[in-house]
C-alpha cells in the first residue's frame, strides 16, 4: 500500500506491460523527468540529465550483482494505515483539542500526496514551532537558514515527542539534500533509524545520496545495497538511480583525476553556498595535496621515458628538460649559416613608419606591455642616431 501511494504521489511503476502503448510513453516521459530531477541532485550537470535521458529511454541500467538478495530484508516500508496510526496516536497524546481538528484536516487533504509532505503538514497544523522550518522551501527572504547546527531547540529537547522530531528531521533533511546542502543533511539523516522511520526507503536514497556527493564511497555503497534489499518494493525512481550511484562509486578510485575533478566541484558547491570556513579549506588542502602528488607522478614517469641522457645536439639534457643557459650543448653541427645581404647603408634597422606601426601593434596583443616599451625605445634610439645599451 505505502509503495502504492508513492508511485501515485511521484511516478507510476512502468515494470508492468498491460496497458496500451501510448499510455505507456506518456508514463516514461513523466518518469524521464522525475528521474532527471532526482539525478540532478546527486548526479550535477550535464552528465546527470544525460543518464536520466538515457535510462527513461530504456538504456540499460548497470547490472543486478545480487547484492540485495545475499541476505533477508533487514527493514521493512510501513503502509500508510500504519503512518497514519502512529499520527493519530502522536495527535491524541501530546497535540491540544484546538489543534487536532486542523492536524486531521491537513492529513486527509494530502491524502494522495507525498507521506512525508502530509506528515509534515499535520505536524505544522498541530504545532506552530515548526513553521519557520517549513519556510526554508523554498528558500525565504528574511528566514536565515536552518543547518543540523541551527536547528530549532524544541527539535532536540527530550520532551519533544519521537514521533514529530524523527519526521521533521527527516522531512528537513530531504529538503537540505534537495537544495544541495548535503553536509546539513547528512548530519540530520545519519542520527535516524532506519526501523523507526515513517518513510525509510527516503531515509536511505537521500542518505546515499549526501554520501555520494561527499565522496563517502564506502558508506555510499553500503547504504545502498540496504535500500535495494527492497527493490522491488521501494519507488522505481529510487531503485534505478540507486543502481547508477553504486555502479558510480565502485568505479571511482581515490586520488585518480576524477576524485579530484569531484572534490573540486565540491568546494565549488560549498563556496556557492557561502560556506568558506574550515571545512571548505581542508577540501581546499586536500585538492592541492592531491595535485601536487598527481604533477609529481607524471615528472616521474616523463623522467623515466627519457632514459636519462639526451641525444647529442637535442640541446635538452637527460630528463627532458631544456638546457640551461649557463651550460654548453653537445652540439657536433659545421657551424654554418646562410649569410644576409644587410646592404650598406647605415638605417639598415629602420621600418616604414606604417610597418613600424604595424609591428607594434601585433607586440601589444601577442606579449606583455614590456616587451612593446622595450621595441618603442629602441626605435626612437634609431631616430635619434643614440647608441643602443
Amino acid at each position: 500500500m505505502a509503495r502504492q501511494h508513492a508511485m501515485n504521489a511521484s511516478a507510476p511503476d512502468d515494470r508492468s506491460g498491460s496497458r496500451a502503448v501510448p499510455r505507456r510513453a506518456s508514463r516514461n516521459r513523466r518518469f524521464g523527468a522525475l528521474l532527471c530531477g532526482l539525478l540532478a541532485v546527486v548526479l550535477p550537470g550535464e552528465g546527470g540529465r544525460n543518464l536520466a535521458a538515457e535510462v527513461a529511454a530504456g538504456a540499460p541500467l548497470p547490472a543486478d550483482d545480487g547484492s540485495e538478495l545475499a541476505r533477508p530484508p533487514t527493514w521493512t516500508i510501513p503502509t500508510r494505515d500504519e503512518v497514519e496510526s502512529r499520527l493519530l496516536a502522536w495527535i491524541d497524546a501530546t497535540v491540544a483539542p484546538e489543534g487536532r481538528a486542523a492536524a486531521l484536516e491537513a492529513w486527509q487533504n494530502r491524502a494522495g500526496g507525498d507521506l512525508l509532505d502530509a506528515v509534515m503538514a499535520a505536524i505544522a497544523a498541530a504545532d506552530p514551532r515548526c513553521l519557520p522550518v517549513l519556510a526554508i522551501v523554498p528558500a525565504t527572504p528574511g528566514v536565515p537558514p536552518i543547518t543540523a547546527a541551527a536547528l530549532p531547540p524544541w527539535v532536540e529537547d527530550p520532551a519533544t515527542a519521537d514521533f514529530e522530531r524523527e519526521a521533521v528531521r527527516l522531512w528537513l533533511g530531504r529538503e537540505l539534500v534537495r537544495q544541495e546542502r548535503y553536509d546539513d543533511g547528512l548530519a540530520l539523516l545519519e542520527g535516524l533509524e532506519v526501523a523507526d522511520s515513517i518513510d525509510p526507503s527516503a531515509l536511505l536514497f537521500h542518505t546515499a545520496a549526501c554520501q555520494h556527493w561527499l565522496l563517502r564511497a564506502d558508506d555510499a555503497v553500503i547504504t545502498l545495497d540496504r535500500l535495494l534489499e527492497r527493490a522491488d518494493a521501494i519507488p522505481v525512481r529510487y531503485e534505478r538511480v540507486a543502481r547508477l550511484l553504486r555502479a558510480d562509486m565502485a568505479t571511482l578510485e581515490d586520488e585518480s583525476l576524477d576524485h579530484i575533478a569531484r572534490r573540486m566541484r565540491d568546494i565549488t558547491r560549498r563556496l556557492g553556498l557561502g560556506r568558506a570556513g574550515p571545512g571548505t579549506r581542508k577540501v581546499q588542502d586536500g585538492v592541492i595535496e592531491s595535485l601536487d602528488k598527481l604533477i609529481a607522478a607524471i615528472e616521474e614517469q616523463q623522467n623515466q621515458q627519457s632514459g636519462g641522457g639526451g641525444a647529442p645536439g637535442s640541446g635538452k639534457s637527460g630528463n627532458g628538460k631544456p638546457m640551461d643557459d649557463s651550460r654548453i650543448a653537445g652540439g657536433q653541427g659545421p657551424g654554418e649559416v646562410t649569410r644576409r645581404d644587410l646592404g650598406d647603408g647605415e638605417g639598415w634597422g629602420n621600418l616604414p613608419p606604417h610597418e613600424r606601426e604595424q609591428a607594434l601593434q601585433q607586440i601589444g596583443r601577442e606579449f606583455p606591455p614590456h616587451y612593446r616599451e622595450a621595441i618603442e625605445q629602441y626605435f626612437k634610439r634609431l631616430a635619434t642616431g643614440e647608441p643602443s645599451p
